[in-house]
């Protein structure tokens, strides 16, 4: 039996049974090592020429003028070249479809409103009464409706970033570029913030990243706005980290495939920090996609060699189609080791109707969905501005202008560091009225909508200026080994549980602290979608590293795809692991087999440091904002029982 790819976000695949590519095909040329002069002679002797730069350290673009002509003697002349001393491979990457993650409104639907409790109430007052902070004098005609950044959200937190701003920290010496369809360069509001090392054209080989005036390429320059707007020049809104540097690599105008994201993710990486995607494969409920082995490889190298060493940090949206009952965990992007995923929570911290779940998100920012809501203030391509950015499109570049908050707190910071610390000081009590939290092995609280809650960037600068680098990474795996007989036939509705024990390791370095967990596994299934996985850590950590997706009507099933989940963050690995596989379906005539599952465990042996605390308001107070926070909890005080009198005087 012939296993297939799990990936199925590809536009077409030239063979003898389908008709050929409408977009074109990139053709890659990988050398032993890099020699633009060889490359330039190997294109010309077989009528083609480079196109843009090298990338990967020795590949190339390769283009021919005659397209027709080529495509008829392509395995000829790609059979020619493979037999070159100095090549190791030349191959055609078909395009795949991607999606940005923005401009998402729902006009017939009421946001979802969970119950309120008490307790919660109380917490929330007396935190905003504590931390209350004067509106900053920010001259720019929008700040005002900036209600994520001034304090003005509705009956809840925001994120805490007016308190990083009067710590003194507006992203300087951050380099921050976003992968999308290019930047609009000479916007008033980004101009002098524009950083052209951290900005490429990919898609037409060139230096300028400038989008195409064609009125459906502004997502990039809306992204952008985000995170790096300029503050008190009289122009639109401030952006979270608004002296930060901002770039954009175009990359998503144009037909896409594994190596321009490969050339994207591996663009100046000794001197981007941070890299913002907001978009993925099509959230439709029926794609699994993700990076091809180029863009994964360009991935691992940016965050093991990115940054001087330090690693890149890859800052992604967790998708939109939750309105489709689609899951990130199908998501390859959201699913890696490599990335730290965002998700969104509404004005007045509630679910977005488009949010997708799944164990791999890390924290959440604001966004919106609804039209009688506020939305995300940014600005446009070519010129002016919008109140109107949405989806978890607007989540990430927030992310990112926060993430830069940290890194100017402390440079020293490495990619792991920096999830470590997202992760610590991310606050759920904002969004505990909405259902699906739980607490794992360590006392945290999780979600698979949320992750470890809204990010709090006081609380994130404040544990970065402490904040002591990670122990080496460790990778532990385990592979099941399947009794006799070796596969499983399963069939209609079923249950089945699958244990591993961990104590040392089978394969690797002995992990005592987790940090990520992967899943790799192969099932062939009439009806992927009716697929579900849950996998139990031994401190009793649940986490459902795949949903029942009903639009998935795939017959292929799942071939080593890599689930992830961040839920057992900080636990100790060693005992039971058990991954329940199970199908709701009554149809007998919906089956597969069962092939096999590896457990894949990072982490270290010794846990971060500062110790491993949960989420407290109070967690980060130095001595003086503790002197601070006892006069204003006097001063609460002494309101509480003003308002009181001042309640019965009425009366």
């Amino acid at each position: 039996m012939v296993l297939k790819s799990t990936q199925d976000d590809l536009e077409c695949r030239e063979d003898s049974n389908t008709e050929p590519c409408h977009n074109p095909i990139h053709t890659v040329l990988t050398l032993k090592k890099r020699d633009d002069k060889l490359a330039e002679d190997i294109a010309s002797s077989h009528g083609m020429y480079i196109k843009g730069r090298p990338f990967l350290e020795a590949s190339y673009f390769l283009e021919h003028k005659d397209n027709t002509h080529y495509r008829k003697k392509r395995s000829l002349i790609h059979e020619l070249i493979n037999n070159h001393p100095d090549v190791i491979s030349i191959t055609s990457n078909y395009p795949k479809k991607r999606v940005k993650r923005g401009y998402l409104y729902r006009n017939n639907l009421k946001p979802f409103n969970g119950p309120e409790y008490n307790e919660i109430h109380n917490i929330k007052k007396r935190y905003n009464n504590i931390y209350s902070i004067p509106t900053l004098p920010f001259k720019d005609p929008l700040y005002k409706d900036q209600w994520y950044l001034n304090g003005k959200i509705n009956n809840g937190y925001d994120m805490n970033i007016r308190e990083a701003w009067l710590m003194g920290y507006s992203g300087k010496n951050v380099s921050i570029s976003i992968l999308d369809d290019g930047i609009q360069i000479d916007h008033p509001d980004l101009a002098k913030n524009y950083d052209p090392l951290a900005s490429i054209d990919i898609n037409d080989g060139d230096d300028d990243p400038t989008p195409q005036k064609n009125g459906n390429n502004n997502h990039g320059t809306r992204c952008a706005g985000e995170v790096a707007a300029i503050a008190n020049n009289n122009e639109c809104g401030v952006g979270v980290a608004f002296k930060s540097k901002i770039g954009g690599i175009r990359m998503l105008d144009g037909p896409f495939s594994d190596a321009i994201e490969a050339a994207a993710f591996s663009f100046n990486q000794n001197h981007i920090d941070i890299y913002s995607a907001s978009w993925g494969p099509e959230d439709d409920g029926k794609t699994f996609g993700g990076p091809g082995p180029k863009a994964s490889q360009a991935l691992y190298n940016g965050v093991k060699y990115g940054r001087n060493g330090k690693g890149n940090i890859f800052v992604w949206a967790s998708g939109n189609g939750g309105f489709k009952q689609d899951s990130c965990s199908a998501d390859g992007y959201i699913t890696s080791v490599y990335t730290l995923s965002i998700s969104s929570a509404t004005y007045n911290n509630k679910i977005p109707w488009y949010l997708e779940e799944c164990p791999s998100i890390i924290a959440s920012t604001h966004s919106t969905a609804y039209d009688n809501q506020p939305g995300i203030v940014t600005v446009d391509a070519p010129k002016g501005c919008t109140k109107s950015h949405s989806g978890t499109s607007a989540s990430a570049p927030i992310a990112a202008g926060v993430i830069a908050l940290a890194l100017e707190a402390n440079p020293s910071l490495t990619w792991r560091d920096m999830q470590h610390i997202v992760l610590r000081t991310a606050n759920p009590i904002p969004l505990l009225n909405n259902p699906g939290w739980s607490v794992n092995g360590v006392g945290r609280r999780i979600s698979s909508k949320f992750g470890y809650g809204l990010m709090d960037a006081g609380a994130l600068v404040k544990l970065a200026r402490i904040w002591k680098n990670v122990p080496e990474q460790h990778l532990c795996k385990y592979k099941y080994k399947m009794p006799e007989p070796s596969r499983r036939t399963v069939t209609g509705r079923f249950q089945m549980n699958f244990t591993l024990h961990v104590s040392g390791c089978d394969e690797g370095k002995p992990v005592l602290y987790l940090e990520h967990v992967q899943v790799i596994s192969t099932i062939k299934y009439s009806k992927r979608g009716d697929l579900k996985l849950t996998l139990f850590s031994p401190k009793g950590t649940k986490s459902v590293i795949l949903p029942i997706r009903p639009q998935d009507n795939n017959n292929d099933g799942i071939y080593k795809w890599p689930f992830l989940s961040v839920q057992m963050w900080g636990e100790d690995p060693r005992g039971t692991w058990t991954l329940m596989i199970e199908s709701l379906t009554n149809d007998q005539r919906i089956g597969g087999i069962i092939y096999d599952w590896d457990l894949l465990l990072y982490g270290t042996e010794e846990p971060a440091q500062p110790t491993d605390l949960k989420y407290s308001p109070k967690m980060f107070l130095t001595h003086k904002d503790k002197k601070h926070q006892t006069l204003y909890e006097s001063a609460n005080e002494t309101l509480v029982k003003l308002f009181s009198k001042l309640k019965k005087a009425f009366k």
